[in-house]
């Protein structure tokens, strides 16, 4: 909080349009700053942590753009996420006079070819005007979860890692129903037989009435999990 609002007195006052915040965001951030990411960084837990990206000055696209997101917005800029597919960027002003800027590669002002490049490389398909949408702030959220629980799911060892993404994810008011069952079958990987069955259980009643095959092998998980007990 005090590092974001430390940034954010060190922007101009009402610099101009989009163009111009986007500019002098980047020029603090990615300039003056070091705010930029790099393959390496997707290796790397704290890249996913927002006191660890103010930190290091180093991290994901999602989490570089919610550093520019916060900053930009205490100084009054009209900022927002936009989650192109693939690549996080941030976008400033309306549709009409939309300016993009990529803070993986230091702030870095995006031209409509370089955003088609962008979604092309990560998806084969071309650019849709749906795709520059404003991120909503939960969504946002549950991304950057989704990739601290994608570190994590290769990292066998890792499963408190995974887990507590997990639990996060839940609690937000709208989330995948089949995390209860990654949860259950994480409290089971360590050794929590009770929990993981009854999460089964219930994950069980969820699908049933959707999925009465899915919901009986379920329960049949469950009762394995209580076996292991024994």
């Amino acid at each position: 909080q005090m590092e974001l609002d430390r940034l954010a007195g060190r922007l101009p006052y009402r610099p101009g349009g989009p163009l111009a915040w986007a500019r002098a965001v980047g020029e603090l951030l990615g300039g003056r700053s070091g705010f930029r990411g790099s393959a390496a960084d997707y290796q790397r837990l704290d890249s996913s942590l927002l006191h660890e990206v103010l930190r290091r000055r180093r991290g994901l696209p999602i989490l570089l753009s919610v550093v520019w997101m916060e900053v930009a917005r205490r100084a009054g800029a009209p900022v927002y996420g936009v989650a192109l597919p693939g690549h996080f960027v941030v976008g400033f002003g309306a549709a009409g006079e939309q300016v993009l800027a990529d803070p993986f590669d230091g702030g870095r002002v995006l031209t409509g070819p370089d955003a088609e490049l962008l979604v092309a490389g990560a998806t084969g398909a071309p650019l849709r005007s749906s795709m520059l949408e404003p991120a909503d702030p939960l969504d946002v959220v549950l991304r950057v979860l989704n990739n601290i629980r994608a570190w994590a799911a290769v990292r066998p060892e890792r499963s408190d890692v995974a887990l507590w993404a997990v639990e996060l994810s839940l609690v937000l008011p709208s989330h995948p129903a089949r995390l209860r069952y990654e949860r259950a079958q994480l409290l089971v990987q360590r050794g929590d037989f009770v929990g993981g069955a009854l999460e089964l259980d219930a994950y069980a009643e969820l699908v049933s009435a959707v999925d009465e095959s899915t919901a009986e092998q379920v329960r049949g998980q469950a009762q394995a999990a209580r076996a292991l007990l024994n």
